[in-house]
């Protein structure tokens, strides 16, 4: 067991930078452009990607999209679970409405994450389109709902964490496998 370290490491920076211009030119193709798009990631590490998204897509387009973060820690349904969730701001400095949203999430597991975002992005109001950027899908859904750009999918069980780490968290950039620790610090 690798109680103090990855056990896998799925990608590293080279293939995370290619896979970020990668999503792009994927979304500038999908949305005919850029001039109705905006970025809202979740944080920590969605927000993070969805700056890193949003100067790629300038630097394809001569625009950089505005970009701005949500916490969605009161969004979530299993909020009573959590006694005190860590808050962070929630900053969408610009209007949604009639935008095409590219909701950004590091990674897409079981979807109530994504369910809580799209709650608080309809507090800011009703934007054209809302679609989703994450850089892993891991699989074991529990709500319909999917991607529409994926970096890279990755199958993994239910016992493993994978993590997106990213320089302005982690120092660095990788996706990992981590074995699963319990609360009393054991490995599942």
């Amino acid at each position: 067991m690798n109680a103090h370290g990855p056990k896998a490491q799925i990608m590293d920076e080279r293939d995370m930078r290619r896979t970020i211009t990668r999503i792009a030119h994927e979304i500038v193709e999908a949305n005919e452009g850029a001039e109705t798009i905006a970025f809202a990631g979740i944080v920590t590490r969605g927000a993070d990607l969805a700056e890193l998204i949003a100067d790629e897509l300038g630097k394809i387009e001569g625009r950089r999209p505005p970009v701005g973060s949500l916490d969605i820690s009161f969004y979530r349904d299993d909020v009573v679970r959590h006694i005190q969730p860590v808050l962070h701001a929630t900053n969408i400095p610009f209007s949604v409405d009639d935008k095409d949203i590219i909701l950004v999430d590091d990674v897409l597991y079981t979807g109530r994450t994504v369910r809580g975002a799209l709650d608080a992005i309809m507090d800011f109001g009703r934007p054209s389109t809302v679609q989703l950027a994450v850089m892993v899908d891991r699989g074991h859904r529990e709500l319909p709902i999917r991607a529409d750009y994926v970096g890279k999918n990755v199958p993994s069980a239910t016992e493993e964490d994978v993590r997106v780490l990213l320089p302005e968290t982690d120092g660095k950039m990788a996706v990992e496998i981590w074995d699963k620790v319990d609360e009393e610090g054991r490995e599942s």
